[in-house]
Parts: C-alpha cells; sequence; structure tokens
C-alpha cells in the first residue's frame, strides 16, 4: 500500500486566546459547547483520515460546520491547534516559511469560490501569472497558459479579459490558473456554489472529465450533498468541527452512520447514486439472459431488470459474470430507503 498523499492525525482548530491551553487540559476530549462558555470557538475537533494518490475527498456540511477550517489548516493557511498534518510524508507543522512556500507553489493548487481574476489581466495572462511568480520565462509561461486554456475549453477567448466572460467561464479560468503550475493535490473549496444551476453542472461535468484525465489528489469543500454524490470517491460529512463519516458515497446512502448524516441522505434517490455492484448479490444460479454491468446506474437498467423475472446476471469490463440482481432488489433498494409518508 502506497503512502497516502495527505494524512490527518487528531487534527484540532479551536479559535480564542485560550484555546492551547483548554485543548491540554482536555485531553483531547473537545466539548464544543464548554469550550464556547470559556471564550473558544472549536473549528474542527479530533479529525483523523487519508487521501490516497488519484483520490477525490469531498468534504461537506452545512455553515460553520468546519469544512473550509479543516482545508485551510492542511494548505497550513492557518495554522492547527493540535495533531499531525502529512504532505507526501512531509510533517506539515514543521516547515519554515521558505519550505511551506515552495511546497504551495509546486504541489499544491487552491481554487476559492471567490474568482480573484485580476481584472487588468486577459484570460491567458492570469493564467500564466503564478508560472511567472515562480520565474517561468515568460514565452514559456504563455504557452503552457495556451495548453491550459485548451484543456478547460476557453479556445477564441485568451484574450478577453474577466469582465467580458460568463461566471462559469472566469471560474475556468480560476480552474487554469490553478493547474498551470501542475500541482499533484488540488484544493478546492466551493469552486461552483456562486454559479447558478445550469453552469453548476456543466461545470461538475468538466470537473470530472478534467480529473479523469488528470488524476490529481483533490478535496473539494461542498455545502450540496447532490454536488458530493456526484464528484467524490468518498465523502467526510461534517457537524460542529466533527467528521460524522466518511465513507464512499454508496455506503452513506445505505449506511449511515448518524442520525445527522441519515438526515442528509433520506431524500436523496438512491437510483440516481448507487450503481449496480453496490447492491449486487453474489449467487451465480438461476441467472435468465439480461447482463448488465456491474458499473452502471441503478436509474439507467431498473426498466429492463423489473422487467425479468429470473435473476439478472452481473458482469464485470470483461463480461465476466460475477454476481446477480434480483428484480425485487432494485424495488427495495429505489423504495426502502425513503421517508415514510404518514
Amino acid at each position: 500500500m502506497s503512502e497516502p498523499v495527505i494524512k490527518c492525525e487528531n487534527v484540532y482548530k479551536i479559535f480564542g486566546t485560550n484555546a492551547q491551553k483548554m485543548l491540554q487540559e482536555s485531553n483531547g476530549n473537545v466539548d464544543a459547547k464548554t469550550f464556547q462558555e470559556n471564550g473558544c470557538i472549536v473549528g474542527v475537533n479530533n479529525a483523523s483520515f487519508e487521501v490516497s494518490k488519484g483520490e477525490m475527498l469531498v468534504v461537506m456540511g452545512l455553515s460553520g460546520s468546519g469544512k473550509s477550517t479543516l482545508l485551510r489548516c492542511i494548505s497550513r493557511l492557518t495554522d492547527a491547534t493540535g495533531g499531525k498534518i502529512f504532505i507526501e510524508g512531509q510533517d506539515l507543522l514543521q516547515l519554515n516559511n521558505k519550505d511551506l512556500i515552495d511546497l504551495r507553489r509546486n504541489k499544491m493548487g487552491m481554487v476559492f469560490q471567490s474568482f480573484a481574476l485580476l481584472p487588468h489581466k486577459t484570460v491567458v495572462e492570469n493564467i500564466a501569472f503564478p508560472l511567472q511568480i515562480k520565474g517561468v520565462k515568460t514565452e514559456d509561461s504563455i504557452s503552457k497558459a495556451m495548453d491550459m486554456v485548451k484543456l478547460v475549453g476557453l479556445d477564441g477567448r485568451e484574450n478577453y479579459f474577466p469582465r467580458e466572460l460568463s461566471g462559469g467561464q472566469q471560474q475556468r479560468v480560476g480552474i487554469a490558473r490553478s493547474l498551470a503550475v501542475e500541482p499533484d493535490i488540488w484544493f478546492l473549496d466551493e469552486p461552483f456554489s456562486a454559479l447558478d444551476p445550469l453552469i453548476r453542472k456543466e461545470m461538475q461535468d468538466e470537473f470530472l472529465r478534467l480529473q479523469d484525465k488528470l488524476q490529481k489528489t483533490i478535496m473539494f469543500i461542498t455545502h450540496d450533498f447532490d454536488e458530493a454524490l456526484k464528484l467524490a470517491d468518498r465523502i467526510a460529512i461534517m457537524k460542529d468541527g466533527i467528521i460524522e463519516q466518511l465513507d464512499t458515497p454508496a455506503n452513506i446512502v445505505l449506511n449511515p452512520a448518524t442520525e445527522y448524516v441519515r438526515k442528509f441522505t433520506e431524500e436523496v434517490p438512491r437510483e440516481k447514486v448507487l450503481l449496480i455492484k453496490d447492491v449486487m448479490e453474489m449467487s451465480k444460479n438461476n441467472l435468465g439472459d439480461l447482463k448488465v454491468s456491474k458499473d452502471e446506474i441503478i436509474e439507467n437498467v431498473a426498466e429492463k431488470i423489473l422487467t425479468q423475472e429470473k435473476p439478472v446476471a452481473v458482469i464485470d469490463k470483461n463480461n465476466e459474470i460475477i454476481g446477480s440482481i434480483n428484480p425485487i432488489k432494485i424495488i427495495n433498494t429505489v423504495f426502502g430507503g425513503r421517508k415514510k409518508n404518514n
């Protein structure tokens, strides 16, 4: 097993003058209410997790849940009050300023909710800017920036100024600018939340296309559960600074760990989220003629399966039968998890 790209061990972020002292006295058992009564605000409470190479971890929660604070700790835009954070095995909290700047410039890309484009620079100049800060020659930086323009689908708009672009196009410039430095790790803090729903969906699709091609290690922050389900390899759901559950989208929907997580999942249309492999059985007996892929979204094949009298064969990408799915299982999955109407 390769070393995780990001590793957090018992990370705390507590705001307030007594934060360090109170954390030490609590022996790690931080009660947000008690801390608040003593003038401290708990941002992140005992977060431990790993992110593997090429994985997209989506951290979600409502406003004030601690998700952006956690991201700021991991990028060290803010210093954690306690715990350890490792980036590719390096102890982030032990780095001096010079090493930290080098790490940010060479390993990390960041995209925030505000586009933060330079208004007096064109699209291509905005994208080339972080490369020029690194000392890359103007000619080379413009050439690299043009590659990024093509990558995010802004061909023909490279000489536009930000004010001449739509919100979605401006966000593409922000994404291209963060990718220009070829970061290994990509931090995105609610990058699409300022966009209207149609453009937001378009940007999510574009983002998945980019990730399929680039295979970055990503932490993506959102308050939108549908967005998390669409994008994530795994989801961490936060509440009051605590990670309530960290799991695959399928497991979060099928097996919510807490009442809080269950409330998030109860309205989710399961057939749009779950794949056949998430609900299939290992049995290969008494199968009908129909075969479906393990990676198919249930919604796309439910109708076909429901017309069958026998269990349906589930196949892998080599067309080998690896299990089965029963029509009754589809009915239970789609309707079994819905909130009961009294």
